[in-house]
């Protein structure tokens, strides 16, 4: 199947630069590693800013998923097996770029019988022997809802684990494989594993969802025990992938947030460039 890429007139605020000497010089190495990141994969629109500042989502267990999400730019190849020395590898590039807030994540591998839960754990491990005091983020898939993979996340030693909503119920069709209730009872299940963990979510406007679609899934998720959350706007990687319906305006995004503050969250990064690991370390600091 071609990918061609889509040609849409963005509206101003969608039009971000990117800084191609740091761009080269944070690609440097993490090919150095031999690692991928989800800026890349994903084509994400913050790539020079978040690379400018030496930060990156490190993308484990490959570039691969198992599943055929219609909105993702990842890989639908088939999946390798898990790298042994990733943990190691991702470790080195941290201690490279001088990170203090690590993000890691992972295409679906519902092939693996833990879902990737052990990996997971295995690269925190290897990044705090290297230094305890480094915040590590993971964004998980939904490890299939299974109880002995969520534990492992769960008690890995991360300080935040996220797992995405993506969008409204009624637009569920465009997460092959996925159910928004599974996707809310795992954030729920992680939390009753370990409190001390923070949960996080994460959504896409512009798909045509409706505000009290959007208000009434940041209730589900303040139900759920989640109180983490960003909101960005959806951009379609290509003419094989979902259709944007909206540009949903600066003000809008600024209206979500304060709809969800009030409703009780206590940290939302809400803005038509926001990723759920755009600027990840200010949610801690709420």
């Amino acid at each position: 199947m071609s990918t061609q890429k889509i040609h849409y007139s963005k509206p101003e605020w969608l039009r971000k630069k990117i800084t191609l000497s740091s761009l080269r010089e944070v690609e440097a190495i993490i090919a150095k590693g031999k690692l991928h990141t989800v800026c890349q994969e994903a084509m994400c629109p913050n790539i020079g800013e978040c690379f400018s500042r030496k930060q990156a989502t490190f993308l484990i267990l490959g570039n691969q998923c198992t599943r055929r999400c219609t909105f993702c730019n990842v890989s639908k190849e088939t999946p390798l097996s898990p790298d042994p020395d990733e943990p190691a590898h991702v470790t080195e590039s941290v201690a490279a770029m001088g990170l203090r807030h690590v993000v890691i994540t992972s295409p679906t591998r519902d092939d693996l019988p833990d879902g990737g839960a052990a990996h997971f754990a295995k690269v925190v491990q290897a990044i705090k022997a290297y230094d305890r005091t480094i915040v590590v983020e993971l964004l998980i898939p939904d490890m299939q809802e299974d109880e002995d993979a969520l534990r492992i996340i769960a008690r890995s030693g991360a300080e935040i684990v996220g797992h995405n909503l993506e969008t409204v119920p009624r637009l569920y069709h465009i997460r092959k494989g996925a159910k928004y209730e599974r996707s809310l009872r795992v954030l729920k299940k992680l939390a009753e594993l370990n409190p001390q963990v923070k949960t996080k979510s994460g959504i896409m406007l512009g798909l045509g969802e409706k505000e009290e679609e959007v208000t009434a899934l940041m209730q589900d998720l303040l139900d759920h025990e989640c109180r983490l959350l960003s909101i960005g706007q959806y951009l379609s990687p290509s003419q094989e992938h979902t259709e944007v319906v909206e540009f949903v305006p600066p003000e809008r995004f600024d209206h979500f947030y304060d709809v969800g503050m009030a409703m009780g969250f206590h940290f939302i990064k809400s803005s038509p460039y926001t990723r759920s690991s755009y600027m990840a370390d200010e949610y801690l600091k709420s």
